[in-house]
């Protein structure tokens, strides 16, 4: 089991940045890849950016790739994403995740490749 809880959510105004935090704690070890998805209202959760925890590429959404940075400090479990340069469209509820099963792991970037969940925390951004 892996406990995921996400923190550093808020309102900003569009070019401003904000920086999510998600402290991991259990059988941290089984995670195959981790990740940061959103969801804003009406549509479907997607991912933002993620990788393979065997030190292997990092991935980011075409639509934050160069203003978001992914970031693990494996020393203090935690699984940061800075955002910069935010606009309206990344108004969401920002979910950290981890997967265990490297079957589903083959894409860090759709929903399906995670089974565990912290429990959100929202940004808005204003224009």
């Amino acid at each position: 089991q892996v406990q995921l809880v996400e923190s550093g959510g808020g309102s900003v105004q569009a070019g401003g940045s904000l920086r999510l935090s998600c402290r991991a704690s259990g059988y941290t070890a089984g995670s195959y890849c981790m990740g940061w998805l959103r969801q804003a209202p009406g549509k479907e959760r997607e991912g933002v950016a993620g990788f393979y925890t065997d030190g292997g590429s990092t991935f980011y959404a075409d639509s934050v790739n160069g203003r978001f940075t992914i970031s693990r400090d494996n020393a203090k479990n935690t699984l940061d994403l800075q955002m910069n340069s935010l606009e309206p469209e990344d108004t969401a509820a920002y979910y950290c995740a981890a997967g265990s099963y490297q079957f589903n792991c083959v894409n860090v970037l759709t929903p399906k490749g995670y089974n565990y969940w912290g429990q959100g925390t929202q940004v808005n951004v204003s224009s």
